[in-house]
């Protein structure tokens, strides 16, 4: 009897034990899943940083005198007197990637982050233009909008975006992430969607952080401050987020600062309207076509007007400035003409009227012709006055951007950003210049107080598009 109870007290103390340790295995078991459950999933992206936490190696400064320095981990810029913006720039150059970031910025001051930007000595002495991603701590809350430094100014403000307005933390930390693949930009802050642009403008350049200049009555020695900086250059459309944001798309389409000045459209980038043969009541059957946005002239061998022949608006202007962008192919000839008067020259050739000269300067023959040298080669006032030889022009098959200003008979021809020749129309000067050229035939030739704009068919295959202008 006594060995029988003391067998059963055996197996109850076993029993015991047994569930205790299965008791203490079903926690550890739950705490083990209660911390998976909270670990986040492990981040693959194969980020690279672009900041050491030490120092400034692989970046230079550019634009102004502003000061940077390395503080706890962090790239500091300091605000100065008397100087432009600053721009702390990387030395290696990125197209396609995502960036993120951390930053802290005093409330006073202005700033961003430039991606794909460029500081070349042909445009405007080498100030630094491209995308900026805006930080903006004042009011309007335009932080992580999207500024064209140096160039077209505002393209997506986040004036409908109130989200993105409101996730700006002040006097604390704030976290970018930015995208751009292809001709897509999109931005986040802390988070929050903030800006989608389609845009082609740049494809690579380089990352840049910005200390914006500062005014008198302003307070000098103010900082903003950047860590954490970390880029994916690696198949970054695998690890792009999509965004709910409609996006901005500038081609053929008036942007912010296009509105704001009173420009407006001068073609559709679809159809037609409001264009002409020079020679027709109707737009030409043949030798043009509108692909992806882009008006574009037939190659035809060369010869002036002798496919479709040149395009005119319906409309006439007089004071006025018309931008717009073209394309060339190797060899070709073009040009765009202003104050045109369709009514003369109805024979063979072009219509007559100014010319902004569009050409390949290094293979075609006419950039050495003409009655005045060089005004035959691009950008000039055709065979009246050479546009600067130290030009800014981009490659064969990469846009050009061309501006003609015309006001109260003083005209401006620019190119990508850089007045290249100024003149006055009927003054003195201006009309010996005819007298010495081809136009001298014309009675009066470019003094029309108004008249038509034209692109030219001259046989060569060249593209325009954001073709707009504003009327003064």
């Amino acid at each position: 009897m006594y060995k029988k109870e003391k067998m059963n007290h055996l197996n109850s103390r076993k029993v015991k034990n047994s569930q205790k340790i299965l008791s203490r295995i079903t926690v550890l078991l739950t705490l083990a899943l209660m911390a998976s459950c909270n670990q986040k999933p492990k981040d693959d992206t194969p980020w690279v940083p672009l900041f050491d936490g030490e120092n400034l190696e692989g970046w230079t400064v550019k634009g102004g005198t502003a000061e940077y320095s390395v503080e706890n981990g962090a790239v500091v810029g300091t605000t100065k007197h008397n100087t432009p913006n600053t721009f702390l720039t990387t030395d290696a150059l990125y197209g396609d990637f995502i960036l993120e970031l951390d930053y802290l910025v005093d409330s006073t001051m202005n700033s961003g982050i430039q991606i794909r930007s460029n500081s070349i000595p042909e445009y405007q002495n080498g100030r630094v233009h491209g995308y900026q991603i805006e930080i903006d701590p004042s009011d309007r809350a335009w932080s992580a909008g999207i500024y064209d430094e140096g160039r077209r100014g505002w393209l997506n403000p986040l004036t409908e975006n109130e989200a993105a307005q409101k996730a700006f933390k002040q006097n604390e930390w704030n976290h970018y992430r930015i995208e751009a693949i292809g001709d897509t930009l999109k931005t986040w802050i802390n988070g929050v969607p903030a800006a989608h642009l389609i845009d082609d403008a740049t494809a690579t350049g380089f990352i840049a952080l910005q200390v914006h200049s500062i005014g008198e009555n302003q307070k000098a020695g103010t900082e903003i401050q950047w860590k954490n900086i970390r880029i994916v250059t690696e198949n970054p459309e695998k690890y792009a987020t999509e965004s709910p944001i409609p996006p901005i798309i500038t081609k053929n389409q008036l942007i912010a600062e296009d509105k704001k000045s009173n420009w407006e459209m001068l073609w559709d980038g679809e159809t037609t309207n409001g264009w002409r043969g020079a020679k027709l009541d109707h737009f030409p059957e043949k030798g043009w076509i509108i692909e992806n946005g882009e008006l574009t002239v037939l190659s035809t061998g060369g010869g002036e007007s002798e496919a479709g022949g040149d395009i005119v608006t319906e409309k006439q202007y007089d004071n006025f400035e018309l931008k717009l962008e073209f394309k060339i192919t190797e060899g070709a000839n073009s040009g765009i003409k202003y104050y045109v008067n369709t009514d003369l020259n109805k024979g063979e050739g072009s219509s007559i009227g100014l010319e902004f000269q569009i050409l390949d300067d290094a293979r075609h023959p006419d950039a050495k012709l003409g009655n005045h040298e060089g005004s035959r080669t691009l950008a000039s006032l055709y065979d009246l006055i050479q546009a600067d030889p130290n030009k800014y022009v981009k490659p064969i098959g990469e846009w050009n951007t061309a501006l003609i200003k015309s006001n109260n008979n003083h005209v401006e021809h620019w190119l990508n950003g850089m007045k290249v020749l100024e003149y006055e129309r009927k003054s003195d000067a201006y009309r010996k210049l005819v007298s010495e050229s081809k136009y001298v035939t014309w009675p009066q030739f470019g003094e029309a107080g108004k008249g038509n704009i034209l692109l030219q068919d001259h046989g060569d295959r060249v593209s325009f598009r954001n073709i707009k202008i504003r009327q003064l």
